[in-house]
Protein backbone atom coordinates (compact mmCIF):
# COMPACT_ATOMS: atom_id res chain seq x y z
CA UNK A 1 0.00 0.00 0.00
CA UNK A 2 1.12 3.80 -0.65
CA UNK A 3 1.76 4.78 3.13
CA UNK A 4 4.84 2.28 2.98
CA UNK A 5 6.54 4.38 1.09
CA UNK A 6 5.42 7.64 2.17
CA UNK A 7 6.44 5.98 6.22
CA UNK A 8 9.76 5.41 4.84
CA UNK A 9 10.30 9.06 3.57
CA UNK A 10 8.75 10.41 7.06
CA UNK A 11 11.19 8.10 8.80
CA UNK A 12 14.34 9.44 6.58
CA UNK A 13 13.68 12.69 7.52
CA UNK A 14 13.39 11.40 11.23
CA UNK A 15 16.89 10.04 11.59
CA UNK A 16 18.53 12.35 8.69
CA UNK A 17 19.71 8.87 7.23
CA UNK A 18 19.82 11.11 3.19
CA UNK A 19 20.95 14.37 4.68
CA UNK A 20 23.99 14.82 6.29
CA UNK A 21 26.16 13.47 3.34
CA UNK A 22 24.26 13.16 0.13
CA UNK A 23 27.16 11.48 -1.78
CA UNK A 24 26.37 8.43 -0.02
CA UNK A 25 23.04 8.12 -1.90
CA UNK A 26 25.06 6.94 -4.99
CA UNK A 27 27.27 4.28 -3.50
CA UNK A 28 27.64 1.21 -4.11
CA UNK A 29 26.74 -1.10 -1.05
CA UNK A 30 29.73 -3.74 0.33
CA UNK A 31 29.26 -7.06 -0.68
CA UNK A 32 29.00 -9.15 2.20
CA UNK A 33 30.95 -12.70 0.45
CA UNK A 34 34.07 -13.39 0.42
CA UNK A 35 36.40 -15.84 1.37
CA UNK A 36 38.93 -14.01 3.77
CA UNK A 37 38.47 -15.72 6.91
CA UNK A 38 36.45 -13.26 9.72
CA UNK A 39 39.33 -11.55 11.83
CA UNK A 40 38.59 -11.45 15.59
CA UNK A 41 36.36 -8.38 16.68
CA UNK A 42 38.03 -5.02 16.93
CA UNK A 43 37.64 -3.13 19.90
CA UNK A 44 39.32 0.03 20.82
CA UNK A 45 39.56 1.03 24.87
CA UNK A 46 40.51 4.02 26.43
CA UNK A 47 40.63 5.74 30.08
CA UNK A 48 38.78 8.51 31.11
CA UNK A 49 37.85 10.77 34.39
CA UNK A 50 34.37 13.10 34.70
CA UNK A 51 32.09 14.33 37.24
CA UNK A 52 28.54 13.99 36.86
CA UNK A 53 26.43 14.94 39.09
CA UNK A 54 28.45 15.93 41.80
CA UNK A 55 30.32 12.38 41.55
CA UNK A 56 33.66 11.72 40.51
CA UNK A 57 34.08 9.03 38.40
CA UNK A 58 37.13 7.22 36.55
CA UNK A 59 34.96 5.07 34.06
CA UNK A 60 36.70 3.21 30.09
CA UNK A 61 35.51 3.31 27.01
CA UNK A 62 35.44 0.25 24.68
CA UNK A 63 34.29 1.28 21.24
CA UNK A 64 34.08 -2.19 19.56
CA UNK A 65 32.58 -5.04 17.81
CA UNK A 66 29.98 -7.83 19.13
CA UNK A 67 30.43 -10.72 16.97
CA UNK A 68 26.47 -11.96 16.32
CA UNK A 69 26.44 -15.84 16.34
CA UNK A 70 24.05 -18.87 14.17
CA UNK A 71 23.76 -21.72 15.87
CA UNK A 72 26.91 -23.27 14.99
CA UNK A 73 28.92 -20.59 16.42
CA UNK A 74 29.90 -19.10 13.30
CA UNK A 75 29.60 -15.40 13.21
CA UNK A 76 26.47 -13.81 11.17
CA UNK A 77 27.56 -9.84 12.20
CA UNK A 78 29.06 -7.29 13.76
CA UNK A 79 27.42 -4.74 15.79
CA UNK A 80 29.56 -1.89 16.81
CA UNK A 81 29.27 -0.04 20.16
CA UNK A 82 30.32 2.64 22.34
CA UNK A 83 30.42 1.40 25.86
CA UNK A 84 30.83 3.62 29.12
CA UNK A 85 31.86 1.26 31.73
CA UNK A 86 32.35 2.11 35.27
CA UNK A 87 30.81 -0.99 36.52
CA UNK A 88 32.49 -4.51 36.43
CA UNK A 89 31.61 -7.81 36.57
CA UNK A 90 31.64 -8.18 40.35
CA UNK A 91 28.88 -5.16 41.36
CA UNK A 92 25.95 -5.92 38.99
CA UNK A 93 25.95 -2.11 38.21
CA UNK A 94 22.85 -1.09 35.84
CA UNK A 95 23.34 -0.52 31.58
CA UNK A 96 21.39 1.08 30.11
CA UNK A 97 21.18 0.22 25.95
CA UNK A 98 20.80 3.24 23.77
CA UNK A 99 20.08 3.71 20.22
CA UNK A 100 18.61 5.74 17.62
CA UNK A 101 16.15 4.43 15.05
CA UNK A 102 15.27 5.70 11.35
CA UNK A 103 15.43 2.70 10.42
CA UNK A 104 18.85 3.16 9.22
CA UNK A 105 20.56 5.69 12.06
CA UNK A 106 23.05 5.28 14.04
CA UNK A 107 23.52 5.79 17.66
CA UNK A 108 25.03 9.27 16.96
CA UNK A 109 21.97 11.62 18.37
CA UNK A 110 21.78 10.51 21.43
CA UNK A 111 25.37 9.73 21.79
CA UNK A 112 26.72 13.32 20.78
CA UNK A 113 23.45 15.47 21.70
CA UNK A 114 21.44 13.47 24.63
CA UNK A 115 23.22 11.19 26.93
CA UNK A 116 27.02 11.07 26.10
CA UNK A 117 29.60 12.66 28.44
CA UNK A 118 30.35 15.08 25.93
CA UNK A 119 27.91 17.05 23.68
CA UNK A 120 28.33 18.89 20.37
CA UNK A 121 26.75 22.52 21.21
CA UNK A 122 23.97 23.88 18.55
CA UNK A 123 22.23 27.03 19.35
CA UNK A 124 19.38 26.02 22.06
CA UNK A 125 16.68 28.83 20.23
CA UNK A 126 16.39 26.63 16.89
CA UNK A 127 19.29 29.03 15.41
CA UNK A 128 21.57 27.85 12.39
CA UNK A 129 24.49 26.17 14.02
CA UNK A 130 26.91 27.59 11.53
CA UNK A 131 30.12 25.73 10.03
CA UNK A 132 32.78 23.88 11.23
CA UNK A 133 34.78 23.76 13.57
CA UNK A 134 31.67 22.84 16.59
CA UNK A 135 31.88 22.93 20.06
CA UNK A 136 32.01 19.77 22.37
CA UNK A 137 31.51 20.35 26.27
CA UNK A 138 31.44 17.75 29.16
CA UNK A 139 27.96 16.96 29.72
CA UNK A 140 28.09 16.44 33.59
CA UNK A 141 24.34 15.99 33.64
CA UNK A 142 24.40 12.43 31.81
CA UNK A 143 23.41 9.57 33.75
CA UNK A 144 26.91 7.54 34.17
CA UNK A 145 27.20 8.03 37.81
CA UNK A 146 23.97 5.35 38.17
CA UNK A 147 24.43 3.27 35.20
CA UNK A 148 27.25 1.80 32.83
CA UNK A 149 25.71 2.99 28.93
CA UNK A 150 26.31 0.89 25.55
CA UNK A 151 25.35 3.11 22.29
CA UNK A 152 24.13 0.51 19.63
CA UNK A 153 24.67 1.00 16.08
CA UNK A 154 22.62 -1.50 14.00
CA UNK A 155 23.87 -3.46 11.19
CA UNK A 156 24.23 -1.35 8.27
CA UNK A 157 25.09 1.66 10.10
CA UNK A 158 27.96 3.05 11.58
CA UNK A 159 30.84 0.07 11.87
CA UNK A 160 28.18 -2.35 12.33
CA UNK A 161 28.27 -4.91 9.16
CA UNK A 162 26.92 -8.25 8.17
CA UNK A 163 29.86 -11.04 7.91
CA UNK A 164 30.91 -13.81 6.03
CA UNK A 165 28.08 -15.35 3.68
CA UNK A 166 25.03 -13.25 5.31
CA UNK A 167 23.77 -10.99 3.94
CA UNK A 168 22.68 -7.34 5.48
CA UNK A 169 19.56 -7.45 4.56
CA UNK A 170 19.26 -10.58 6.77
CA UNK A 171 18.90 -7.74 9.63
CA UNK A 172 17.17 -5.31 7.55
CA UNK A 173 13.72 -5.79 9.19
CA UNK A 174 10.99 -5.12 11.31
CA UNK A 175 11.14 -8.30 13.20
CA UNK A 176 14.89 -9.03 11.81
CA UNK A 177 16.33 -6.11 13.64
CA UNK A 178 14.40 -6.44 16.68
CA UNK A 179 15.89 -10.14 16.63
CA UNK A 180 19.51 -9.14 15.91
CA UNK A 181 19.74 -6.56 18.96
CA UNK A 182 18.46 -8.79 21.40
CA UNK A 183 20.90 -10.88 20.40
CA UNK A 184 23.56 -8.19 20.81
CA UNK A 185 22.28 -7.62 24.28
CA UNK A 186 22.50 -10.88 25.38
CA UNK A 187 25.95 -11.96 23.72
CA UNK A 188 27.29 -8.38 25.07
CA UNK A 189 26.02 -9.37 28.91
CA UNK A 190 28.18 -12.91 28.08
CA UNK A 191 30.96 -11.20 26.89
CA UNK A 192 30.66 -8.27 29.65
CA UNK A 193 29.87 -10.87 32.45
CA UNK A 194 27.03 -8.61 33.22
CA UNK A 195 24.03 -11.22 33.52
CA UNK A 196 22.73 -10.48 36.66
CA UNK A 197 22.98 -6.44 36.23
CA UNK A 198 19.48 -4.21 36.13
CA UNK A 199 18.94 -3.85 32.39
CA UNK A 200 16.89 -0.89 30.84
CA UNK A 201 16.28 -0.21 26.58
CA UNK A 202 16.62 3.90 25.89
CA UNK A 203 15.10 4.69 22.56
CA UNK A 204 14.53 7.15 20.02
CA UNK A 205 12.07 7.40 17.34
CA UNK A 206 12.12 3.85 15.30
CA UNK A 207 14.23 3.01 17.95
CA UNK A 208 11.36 3.15 20.51
CA UNK A 209 9.66 1.23 18.06
CA UNK A 210 12.47 -1.45 18.63
CA UNK A 211 13.04 -1.20 22.50
CA UNK A 212 9.37 -2.31 22.40
CA UNK A 213 9.77 -5.31 20.79
CA UNK A 214 13.14 -5.90 21.65
CA UNK A 215 11.35 -6.26 25.37
CA UNK A 216 9.81 -9.15 24.25
CA UNK A 217 12.27 -10.73 22.23
CA UNK A 218 14.71 -10.61 24.92
CA UNK A 219 12.02 -12.21 27.40
CA UNK A 220 10.61 -15.00 24.80
CA UNK A 221 14.01 -16.02 23.32
CA UNK A 222 16.63 -15.10 25.89
CA UNK A 223 15.14 -15.61 29.50
CA UNK A 224 15.73 -11.43 30.07
CA UNK A 225 13.63 -9.23 31.91
CA UNK A 226 14.18 -5.89 31.25
CA UNK A 227 13.93 -3.11 34.47
CA UNK A 228 12.86 -0.12 32.66
CA UNK A 229 12.54 1.43 29.24
CA UNK A 230 13.08 5.07 28.11
CA UNK A 231 10.87 6.18 25.03
CA UNK A 232 12.46 9.48 23.56
CA UNK A 233 9.87 10.38 20.53
CA UNK A 234 7.55 7.59 20.92
CA UNK A 235 6.75 5.57 17.75
CA UNK A 236 4.83 2.30 18.75
CA UNK A 237 1.76 2.24 16.33
CA UNK A 238 2.44 4.46 13.59
CA UNK A 239 -1.19 5.17 12.63
CA UNK A 240 -1.35 8.42 14.49
CA UNK A 241 1.74 9.78 13.19
CA UNK A 242 0.65 9.10 9.75
CA UNK A 243 -0.62 12.44 8.29
CA UNK A 244 -0.10 11.34 4.67
CA UNK A 245 -2.87 9.30 4.14
CA UNK A 246 -5.85 10.87 3.28
CA UNK A 247 -8.39 8.80 5.35
CA UNK A 248 -6.57 8.23 8.23
CA UNK A 249 -8.95 10.47 10.96
CA UNK A 250 -6.68 9.29 13.31
CA UNK A 251 -3.84 11.62 12.39
CA UNK A 252 -5.93 14.34 12.14
CA UNK A 253 -6.45 14.02 16.06
CA UNK A 254 -3.55 13.26 17.16
CA UNK A 255 -1.48 15.98 15.23
CA UNK A 256 -3.66 18.76 16.89
CA UNK A 257 -1.69 19.68 20.29
CA UNK A 258 1.46 19.51 18.48
CA UNK A 259 0.17 22.05 15.76
CA UNK A 260 -1.25 23.92 18.92
CA UNK A 261 2.31 24.21 20.55
CA UNK A 262 3.81 25.04 17.38
CA UNK A 263 1.27 27.88 16.73
CA UNK A 264 1.46 29.42 20.54
CA UNK A 265 5.66 29.25 19.60
CA UNK A 266 5.02 31.78 16.73
CA UNK A 267 2.44 33.71 17.96
CA UNK A 268 -0.10 32.80 15.39
CA UNK A 269 -2.49 32.58 17.77
CA UNK A 270 -3.73 34.00 21.46
CA UNK A 271 -0.73 33.72 24.02
CA UNK A 272 -2.48 35.76 26.69
CA UNK A 273 -3.06 32.71 29.02
CA UNK A 274 -1.08 29.63 30.11
CA UNK A 275 0.29 27.86 27.74
CA UNK A 276 -0.07 24.15 29.39
CA UNK A 277 -3.85 25.34 29.96
CA UNK A 278 -4.05 26.32 25.89
CA UNK A 279 -2.30 22.64 25.19
CA UNK A 280 -4.98 20.60 27.22
CA UNK A 281 -7.47 22.64 25.69
CA UNK A 282 -6.64 21.65 22.20
CA UNK A 283 -6.49 17.87 23.47
CA UNK A 284 -10.36 18.33 24.49
CA UNK A 285 -11.31 19.58 21.24
CA UNK A 286 -9.89 17.58 19.76
CA UNK A 287 -10.84 14.22 21.06
CA UNK A 288 -14.35 15.75 22.17
CA UNK A 289 -15.29 17.91 19.05
CA UNK A 290 -13.26 17.40 16.04
CA UNK A 291 -13.38 13.41 16.46
CA UNK A 292 -16.99 12.78 16.25
CA UNK A 293 -17.06 15.56 13.79
CA UNK A 294 -14.95 13.75 11.19
CA UNK A 295 -16.55 10.44 11.68
CA UNK A 296 -20.02 12.05 11.19
CA UNK A 297 -18.85 13.47 7.61
CA UNK A 298 -21.41 15.44 5.15
CA UNK A 299 -24.01 14.90 7.93
CA UNK A 300 -22.43 17.49 9.97
CA UNK A 301 -25.00 20.67 10.27
CA UNK A 302 -23.92 23.99 9.04
CA UNK A 303 -24.05 25.29 12.17
CA UNK A 304 -21.56 22.12 13.79
CA UNK A 305 -19.24 22.69 10.66
CA UNK A 306 -18.73 26.32 11.42
CA UNK A 307 -18.42 25.51 15.51
CA UNK A 308 -15.39 22.90 14.32
CA UNK A 309 -13.88 25.55 11.90
CA UNK A 310 -13.86 27.91 14.60
CA UNK A 311 -12.19 25.58 16.83
CA UNK A 312 -9.32 24.72 14.08
CA UNK A 313 -8.67 28.21 13.61
CA UNK A 314 -8.06 28.96 17.61
CA UNK A 315 -5.66 26.50 18.16
CA UNK A 316 -3.89 25.69 14.91
CA UNK A 317 -3.71 29.39 13.63
CA UNK A 318 -4.63 28.85 10.68
CA UNK A 319 -7.62 30.55 8.24
CA UNK A 320 -10.66 29.85 8.15
CA UNK A 321 -10.79 29.60 4.63
CA UNK A 322 -8.30 27.32 4.65
CA UNK A 323 -9.53 25.34 7.00
CA UNK A 324 -12.83 24.98 4.44
CA UNK A 325 -10.92 24.10 1.59
CA UNK A 326 -8.52 21.20 3.33
CA UNK A 327 -12.75 20.15 4.72
CA UNK A 328 -11.49 20.52 8.32
CA UNK A 329 -8.58 17.69 7.92
CA UNK A 330 -5.26 19.53 8.32
CA UNK A 331 -2.08 17.61 7.34
CA UNK A 332 0.60 18.24 9.90
CA UNK A 333 3.13 18.76 6.74
CA UNK A 334 0.96 21.23 4.87
CA UNK A 335 0.76 22.66 8.18
CA UNK A 336 4.28 23.37 8.29
CA UNK A 337 3.82 25.07 5.18
CA UNK A 338 0.91 26.58 5.70
CA UNK A 339 1.59 28.13 9.62
CA UNK A 340 4.13 31.22 8.01
CA UNK A 341 3.12 30.96 4.27
CA UNK A 342 2.35 34.88 4.41
CA UNK A 343 5.83 35.13 5.49
CA UNK A 344 7.73 33.42 2.69
CA UNK A 345 8.55 30.63 5.65
CA UNK A 346 8.27 26.97 5.95
CA UNK A 347 8.99 25.26 9.77
CA UNK A 348 10.39 22.16 10.58
CA UNK A 349 9.12 18.60 10.39
CA UNK A 350 11.58 17.59 13.49
CA UNK A 351 11.15 20.48 14.94
CA UNK A 352 8.63 22.61 14.47
CA UNK A 353 10.84 26.03 16.14
CA UNK A 354 13.15 25.78 13.08
CA UNK A 355 12.45 28.09 10.17
CA UNK A 356 13.75 27.51 6.49
CA UNK A 357 13.17 30.77 3.30
CA UNK A 358 12.14 27.86 0.63
CA UNK A 359 12.42 28.79 -3.15
CA UNK A 360 8.91 27.75 -3.91
CA UNK A 361 6.18 29.80 -1.55
CA UNK A 362 2.81 28.10 -3.26
CA UNK A 363 3.45 24.07 -2.78
CA UNK A 364 1.47 22.54 -0.50
CA UNK A 365 4.20 21.22 1.78
CA UNK A 366 7.78 21.89 2.45
CA UNK A 367 10.54 20.32 0.05
CA UNK A 368 12.70 19.86 2.79
CA UNK A 369 12.92 19.75 6.72
CA UNK A 370 13.86 22.85 8.22
CA UNK A 371 15.73 20.78 11.45
CA UNK A 372 17.85 19.31 9.33
CA UNK A 373 20.46 22.07 9.81
CA UNK A 374 21.90 20.59 12.70
CA UNK A 375 23.06 17.08 10.64
CA UNK A 376 26.38 18.48 9.83
CA UNK A 377 27.50 19.38 13.24
CA UNK A 378 26.49 15.98 14.77
CA UNK A 379 28.79 14.16 12.09
CA UNK A 380 31.62 16.12 12.73
CA UNK A 381 31.47 16.21 16.06
CA UNK A 382 31.36 12.45 16.37
CA UNK A 383 34.05 11.82 13.88
CA UNK A 384 36.44 14.55 15.45
CA UNK A 385 35.17 12.72 19.07
CA UNK A 386 36.20 9.38 18.15
CA UNK A 387 39.36 9.99 16.26
CA UNK A 388 40.90 12.41 19.61
CA UNK A 389 39.07 11.24 22.52
CA UNK A 390 38.53 7.34 21.93
CA UNK A 391 41.69 6.95 19.94
CA UNK A 392 39.03 4.86 17.08
CA UNK A 393 42.28 4.57 14.16
CA UNK A 394 40.09 2.38 11.63
CA UNK A 395 39.65 2.54 8.37
CA UNK A 396 36.23 0.83 7.93
CA UNK A 397 33.70 3.75 6.97
CA UNK A 398 31.47 5.38 9.69
CA UNK A 399 28.26 4.72 7.91
CA UNK A 400 26.25 7.90 9.14
CA UNK A 401 23.95 8.05 7.06
CA UNK A 402 23.32 4.20 6.58
CA UNK A 403 24.23 1.79 4.00
CA UNK A 404 22.19 3.27 1.11
CA UNK A 405 20.44 0.03 0.23
CA UNK A 406 19.03 -0.44 3.56
CA UNK A 407 15.83 2.03 2.89
CA UNK A 408 14.93 0.07 0.29
CA UNK A 409 15.63 -3.31 1.26
CA UNK A 410 13.87 -2.84 5.04
CA UNK A 411 11.27 -5.59 5.58
CA UNK A 412 8.07 -4.25 7.18
CA UNK A 413 6.59 -7.98 6.90
CA UNK A 414 5.33 -9.57 9.85
CA UNK A 415 4.76 -12.77 8.56
CA UNK A 416 6.65 -15.07 6.92
CA UNK A 417 7.31 -15.87 3.55
CA UNK A 418 3.72 -17.44 1.65
CA UNK A 419 1.95 -16.68 4.49
CA UNK A 420 -1.08 -14.38 3.74
CA UNK A 421 -0.63 -11.11 5.23
CA UNK A 422 -2.36 -8.00 4.43
CA UNK A 423 0.02 -4.86 5.16
CA UNK A 424 -0.97 -2.46 8.31
CA UNK A 425 0.31 0.21 9.98
CA UNK A 426 3.40 -0.97 12.25
CA UNK A 427 2.51 -1.44 15.79
CA UNK A 428 4.60 -3.10 18.27
CA UNK A 429 2.57 -1.58 21.20
CA UNK A 430 1.22 -4.98 21.62
CA UNK A 431 4.60 -6.23 22.28
CA UNK A 432 4.88 -3.93 25.23
CA UNK A 433 1.45 -4.28 26.63
CA UNK A 434 3.07 -7.82 26.90
CA UNK A 435 6.78 -7.33 28.25
CA UNK A 436 4.78 -5.28 30.72
CA UNK A 437 2.05 -7.65 31.74
CA UNK A 438 5.03 -10.58 31.76
CA UNK A 439 7.03 -8.47 34.10
CA UNK A 440 5.55 -6.26 36.98
CA UNK A 441 8.16 -4.63 38.10
CA UNK A 442 8.80 -2.85 34.01
CA UNK A 443 8.09 0.36 33.91
CA UNK A 444 7.96 3.19 30.91
CA UNK A 445 9.79 6.77 30.85
CA UNK A 446 7.95 8.76 28.03
CA UNK A 447 9.70 11.61 26.65
CA UNK A 448 8.11 13.69 24.06
CA UNK A 449 8.61 17.60 22.75
CA UNK A 450 6.18 19.81 22.15
CA UNK A 451 7.15 21.10 18.66
CA UNK A 452 7.91 17.47 17.13
CA UNK A 453 5.75 17.00 14.07
CA UNK A 454 6.95 13.52 13.34
CA UNK A 455 6.21 11.32 16.66
CA UNK A 456 3.29 13.83 18.34
CA UNK A 457 3.36 13.95 22.16
CA UNK A 458 -0.64 13.70 22.03
CA UNK A 459 -0.34 10.03 19.84
CA UNK A 460 1.89 8.78 22.58
CA UNK A 461 -0.57 9.31 24.92
CA UNK A 462 -3.03 7.91 22.74
CA UNK A 463 -1.25 4.90 21.82
CA UNK A 464 0.04 4.03 25.22
CA UNK A 465 -3.78 4.46 26.38
CA UNK A 466 -4.79 1.55 24.96
CA UNK A 467 -3.63 -1.90 24.11
CA UNK A 468 -4.33 -3.00 27.33
CA UNK A 469 -1.90 -1.30 29.40
CA UNK A 470 -1.81 0.38 32.65
CA UNK A 471 -1.83 3.37 32.84
CA UNK A 472 0.34 3.65 36.19
CA UNK A 473 3.15 1.93 34.07
CA UNK A 474 4.05 4.92 31.95
CA UNK A 475 5.25 8.07 33.14
CA UNK A 476 4.94 10.88 30.33
CA UNK A 477 7.41 14.09 30.46
CA UNK A 478 7.17 17.38 28.25
CA UNK A 479 9.73 19.14 26.97
CA UNK A 480 9.77 22.97 25.08
CA UNK A 481 11.86 21.02 22.18
CA UNK A 482 10.88 18.84 19.17
CA UNK A 483 12.14 15.33 18.22
CA UNK A 484 15.89 15.84 19.63
CA UNK A 485 14.56 17.62 22.13
CA UNK A 486 17.87 17.55 23.47
CA UNK A 487 19.22 20.35 20.89
CA UNK A 488 17.61 22.77 23.21
CA UNK A 489 19.85 23.24 26.30
CA UNK A 490 16.73 23.26 28.92
CA UNK A 491 15.01 20.27 27.73
CA UNK A 492 18.40 18.75 27.49
CA UNK A 493 18.60 19.01 31.45
CA UNK A 494 15.44 18.52 32.44
CA UNK A 495 15.60 14.99 30.18
CA UNK A 496 18.80 14.06 31.86
CA UNK A 497 17.73 14.64 35.07
CA UNK A 498 14.26 12.96 34.17
CA UNK A 499 15.94 9.89 33.21
CA UNK A 500 18.01 9.99 36.04
CA UNK A 501 15.16 10.03 38.69
CA UNK A 502 13.31 7.40 36.45
CA UNK A 503 16.28 4.85 36.66
CA UNK A 504 16.94 5.42 40.23
CA UNK A 505 13.28 5.11 41.48
CA UNK A 506 12.93 1.41 39.39
CA UNK A 507 16.07 0.50 41.60
CA UNK A 508 15.38 1.83 44.61
CA UNK A 509 11.74 0.00 43.95
CA UNK A 510 14.02 -3.48 43.10
CA UNK A 511 16.03 -3.17 46.01
CA UNK A 512 13.14 -2.87 48.69
CA UNK A 513 11.57 -6.31 47.17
Amino acid sequence: MAYFTNFKMVMLFTLFTLTSNAVFATEVPETNKSNKPIPEATKFVTQHKGTFNGKKLNYKVVAGETYLLDKNEQPTASIFSFDYLVGDEKNNRPVTFIWNGGPGSSSNWLHMGGYGPKRVVVPSDAAHPGTAPYELQEAPETILDITDMVFVDPVGTGYSRALGETESKAFWGLNEDASSIADFIAQWLTKENRWNAPIFLLGESYGTTRAAAVSKVLMDKHLINVNGIIFVSQALDYQGSSPYVDDNIVSYITYIPTMAATAWYHQKVDTSGSFEEFIDASRQFAVDELLPALFRGNTLSAAERARIVEGLQRYTGLSKQYIERVDLRINAFRFAKELLREDGIAIGLLDGRYKIDERDDVSADPKTDAAKVISPAYKAALMHYMRTDLNVQWQRKYLNPSDPALSSNWRWRTAPDGVSWEPKYVNTAPDLSYALRSNPQLKVMVASGYYDMVTPFFDAEYTLNRHGINADKIDYYYYQGGHMMYVHEPARVSLLRDTRNFIKELLAQNSEK
